[in-house]
């Protein structure tokens, strides 16, 4: 017999504590339901393939004050002297960075009148042949740049005429899969598509034409300048370490900065997420032990206020046993009723974070998974003084009314 009335009889008897526990329970359900789901969501996000080797690549920055010196040519001297470099696979100038978070981005038509065309958003870089190389990314369809592709701007209206994209751009601007070969507008200039890369991050993970990445072979003469050199495997730190050096001994009249690694970039660019994330486990942490201390502190309270109760029961022939049942299920009911209501606060609560913060919306499960696990922490935390209780001897209860 579980004693469910005589446990409703003595829970109404003291309906303080009781509704403290529901409610904490409800609250604890409610919340952590909602950040590990968050959690899940944004480890999932760190986790995301990017289409390049993160580990091998890094990239620095180049402000050229002299003027004695082809702009355009000393990039290509740079190029060909961070090639030589023993463990350098490929080195390339390109206007953009990947994984960032600067960069730029426009939308891009199927028509030289966006007005009834179709659009689509994407980032864009400009460089020379050796972008995709230099980068690591997989050709999915079509070819690479030549050296006959490249366009050496010397006045706004030189735009080259083709280009290689991302499948996500390619999908997006191209849903029946026909991208290869067709043409889209860059304002009023036509772009023919002669490859598409199978996986290319723009700067902007969090955007949501993070997938869409399109790159030029363009290269202008700019005092400012950004430099992307991949290595082979373990090379980088080594390579990372001589390139200030390597770039003045080629030309002097510049300074070198910010030599960073691809990963590392993208760690910065996400540093406000991991933040999120160490303080969402925290929370969940802390929620979980207040609860389990509270219900551990009911439990005892409610021992010691029935001392007299427990001993009788034990000197009219009770088994230990039954005694700890009575404070498990005494906790159970309180804990049901407690998870029900969190349940329902944990879909609305996650109904309000989709709509106010544009965050996924809660998958069920992890309600579920909540309040399963809530459960189990109950449990445990009225065994200690249920056992307890159970010990309690008839002589002593007796002596102490």
């Amino acid at each position: 017999m579980l004693e469910i009335k005589p446990i409703f009889n003595s829970l109404r008897r003291s309906k303080a504590g009781a509704m403290m526990l529901l409610i904490q329970i409800a609250i604890t359900v409610a919340i952590v339901s909602n950040a590990a789901f968050i959690i899940y969501d944004r480890i999932n996000y760190l986790q995301q393939e990017t289409g390049y080797p993160e580990q091998d690549v890094f990239s620095f920055s180049v402000l050229t004050f002299g003027t004695d010196i082809d702009k355009v040519q000393q990039i290509q001297k740079d190029e060909d002297m961070l090639r030589n470099v023993p463990g350098v696979i490929n080195a390339v100038h390109m206007s953009e960075i990947p994984l960032s978070g600067s960069g730029s981005a426009s939308s891009f038509a199927l028509d030289a009148d966006p007005t009834d065309s179709k659009t689509a958003r994407s980032a864009y870089a400009f460089g020379d042949e050796n972008m995709i190389s230099t980068l690591g990314v997989k050709i999915l369809e079509g070819r690479d740049f030549t050296q006959e592709d490249v366009v050496i701007q010397t006045t706004p209206d030189e735009i080259p005429t083709v280009t290689v994209v991302s499948k996500g751009f390619a999908d997006d601007l191209f849903p029946e899969g026909d991208a290869l070969g067709s043409i889209f507008h860059f304002g009023p200039y036509p772009i023919k598509i002669i490859g598409i890369i199978e996986k290319m991050k723009g700067p902007w993970l969090k955007d949501r034409a993070a997938d869409n990445m399109i790159l030029f072979p363009l290269v202008t003469e700019q005092t400012f300048q950004k430099m992307i050199v991949r290595t082979e495997p373990g090379q980088r730190a080594a390579v990372m370490r001589q390139v200030e050096e390597l770039m003045l001994a080629n030309y002097d009249q510049r300074v070198i900065t910010s030599p960073q690694g691809m990963d590392d970039a993208k760690q910065e660019y996400n540093a406000s997420d991991i933040l999120m994330m160490r303080m969402l486990i925290v929370l969940i942490s802390v929620l979980v032990m207040v609860t389990a201390l509270g219900i551990f502190g009911l439990t005892v309270f409610n021992i010691n206020k029935r001392t007299k109760q427990i001993g009788t029961r034990r000197a009219l022939g009770a088994r230990k046993s039954a005694i700890v049942r009575y404070f498990l299920v005494e906790n159970s009911l309180i804990c049901v009723f407690g998870l029900a209501l969190g349940s329902i606060a944990a879909i609305y609560l996650g109904q309000a974070l989709l709509t106010h913060y544009s965050l996924p919306a809660l998958d069920n499960t992890y309600v579920v998974v909540t309040a399963v696990c809530v459960l189990c922490v109950s449990l445990l935390s009225v065994l200690v003084p249920a056992n307890r209780a159970a010990n309690i001897s008839p002589s002593v209860a007796t002596r102490s009314v």
